[in-house]
């Protein structure tokens, strides 16, 4: 019965959210609502005397390109450093395609209609299939999710896959090379007043207004702000292929979340005749590959799982089949301090189990750019220094319950998979009758969660 405890509390949990109804054409993110006719108007033209805070950034994957992109959109000198553009695209090779759900590609046709349309042709549409979680023996389906019908009911982008490369280079393309500093690594920063400075490891030295940290879960600069900490090891380790390959379900299903004890297995149509999986099982950090391989490995552990599993790790090469440990860290309050703040995966680190991590740092994107564009509105005569701290302040408050909360539901997502026990075992199998009931509670508190997400409304 422990798997339908565990049912029960997420379900209490999330009655105790409020929900808004459904809203056509437009989707609220914070404090800011991005209607459908806004779309691509970046509002450029507003005449204001004081000058546009220069706008420092950290780290060059997707949250520090598109927070870029936004600001040079609008008018902003920005610039970004980057320890190493190849392996920021190459992280994408080992990771395999980003899932951009609705809630995401809603805010970059905010901020760019072009490149929403250039990333949308590019991507694979999933959401317009079954999504949701299915038993790993069986493959019988537990929760089916529809990803559809809310974007459509507000007039959003549907859920896509895209290839993080490609992703990347789309967004590298809209920046432009004359902004991403390429083998840039930001080693320490100096706090002032009126200014923040960013040094380099080679010893070169930039000023700008502000310093935004968006290099990740290793953060230089959370580190430099609040001090080192380890991050926290998740317990579970993830392999993850990547395969020419179209089953014959490919018209109907999207992504499908196969469960067992202790591990579970992910599946999804990433396009172009690809499949993308990436298997999570409970065990130690690894440092090295496993005896006999990962494949063998692998086998091991699903074997007795459903075809749909063991096809596609039977199918897949040795050399193709990668590992990482997944980690995050404990979700906090305040993600800066003065002129610096955190942006995505540096503020907010969170378990892959929900898909949101990087559409999360698109959103700060968004709210983070809102913030900014006030200061240059304002009228207040108080110092820009001043108005940009406040700035970043509001823009931490309007982001920190949306992420706590995700970044609390996606530990107790894999948290929950320790309790998951579809049948009872005495000499023979029979189904546990709870796996029914959480079968049905599941299926409310998945598909109201995920409206939340796509609306994209606060608490």
């Amino acid at each position: 019965m422990a798997s339908l405890q565990v049912f029960c509390v997420s379900n209490q949990y999330w009655n105790s959210i409020r929900v808004p109804k459904a809203r056509t054409n437009k989707f609220s993110l914070g404090s800011s609502v991005i209607r459908s006719e806004e779309v691509g108007s970046l509002n450029l033209n507003k005449e204001n005397d004081r000058k546009k805070p220069q706008i420092l950034i950290a780290g060059g994957g997707i949250g520090g390109l598109v927070l870029a992109l936004a600001a040079k959109n609008r008018g902003f000198e920005v610039k970004v450093f980057e320890k190493e553009l190849s392996a920021v695209r190459g992280e994408g090779q080992h990771r395999g395609p980003i899932q951009l759900q609705t809630n995401a590609l809603a805010v970059l046709e905010a901020i760019d209609k072009d490149v929403a349309e250039q990333i949308r042709d590019a991507g694979c549409i999933t959401g317009n299939r079954i999504n949701g979680l299915a038993d790993g023996r069986s493959g019988e389906w537990i929760t089916k999710i529809d990803l559809l019908t809310p974007a459509l009911t507000r007039g959003l982008p549907v859920t896509r896959v895209i290839c993080r490369m490609t992703l990347q280079d789309i967004l590298m393309d809209a920046v432009g090379s004359d902004i991403v500093y390429n083998r840039s690594n930001v080693v320490d920063i100096i706090e002032e007043p009126d200014k923040v400075t960013v040094v380099l490891e080679d010893g070169r030295r930039f000023e700008g207004d502000l310093l935004v940290g968006a290099d990740g879960i290793w953060s230089k600069v959370r580190s430099k702000l609040f001090g080192w900490k380890e991050a926290k090891y998740s317990n579970y380790t993830c392999y993850s292929g990547l395969l020419d390959y179209v089953p014959p379900y490919n018209d109907t299903v999207g992504l499908r979340v196969f469960l067992g004890l202790n591990q579970f297995f992910v599946a999804l149509d990433v396009g172009g005749g690809k499949m993308q999986w990436l298997s999570f099982h409970k065990e130690p950090p690894r440092n090295t590959d496993p005896l006999g391989g990962k494949k063998k490995r692998l086998l091991e552990l699903f074997g007795s799982w459903c075809d749909e599993v063991t096809m596609l790790i039977a199918e897949t090469p040795e050399h193709i089949i990668l590992q990482r440990d997944i980690y995050d860290r404990d979700m906090i309050c305040c993600w800066g301090r003065g002129l610096v703040t955190l942006l995505g995966d540096a503020a907010h680190p969170m378990y892959p189990t929900l898909g949101q991590g990087g559409c999360m740092a698109i959103e700060d994107c968004y709210q983070l750019i809102v913030e900014l564009e006030k200061v240059v509105e304002s009228n207040s005569g108080t110092k820009m220094s001043e108005e940009i701290s406040h700035a970043l302040k509001r823009y931490e408050r309007n982001r920190v319950i949306r992420n706590g909360i995700l970044h609390a539901v996606a530990r107790m997502a894999l948290r929950m998979v320790s309790f998951y026990i579809p049948n009872l075992n005495f000499g023979w199998r029979i189904r546990d009758p709870a796996f029914h009931i959480a079968r049905f509670v599941s299926g409310l508190v998945m598909q109201r969660m995920m409206n939340w997400i796509i609306n994209g409304d606060g608490v």
